[in-house]
């Protein structure tokens, strides 16, 4: 009997499965030979059975995907921490942003504050703060 159904298998797994499947039905087909011709039809009746549900498991396994909650999940499962890991990461995302926020503005304060010590310690006349090179000089790097 010939396998006229030969498919195109993705993985080198699933390549070598069908491999040892039609060495293993090719035997079969040998010995199919030499039985009764009612034991011969039942034995191809239940290989093509075999067939067509294996077929149908590929089939149904690579397009089930289930949208849970606006997010795609493969492979089914509807419980509460399908849910839940599908939005951790977005809390994960949102909580990182809030504490690179936090730190940016402690960075500022502490950087104004910094000026601010620096220029209360000076001796400064008051016409200084007033002056319009004042400002230029916070601005320039200090080492």
């Amino acid at each position: 009997m010939k396998n006229s159904n030969i498919a195109m298998y993705a993985s080198g797994q699933d390549a070598l499965e069908a491999r040892i499947a039609y060495r293993i039905a090719a035997r079969l087909n040998e010995r199919a030979e030499s039985v009764d011709t009612d034991i011969s039809e039942r034995l191809r009746f239940a290989r093509e059975r075999a067939l067509e549900k294996a077929q149908s498991a590929r089939t149904a396994a690579v397009t089930h995907v289930v949208s849970a909650s606006s997010v795609a999940v493969l492979g089914g499962g509807s419980g509460w921490w399908v849910k839940l890991g599908s939005a951790l990461p977005a809390v994960a995302l949102a909580l990182g942003l809030i504490l690179i926020q936090h730190l940016h503005k402690q960075a500022q304060i502490s950087e104004a504050a910094e000026i601010d010590a620096e220029l209360l310690a000076d001796d400064l006349p008051p016409a200084a703060y007033s002056d319009a090179g004042f400002v230029e000089f916070l601005k320039t790097p200090r080492e």
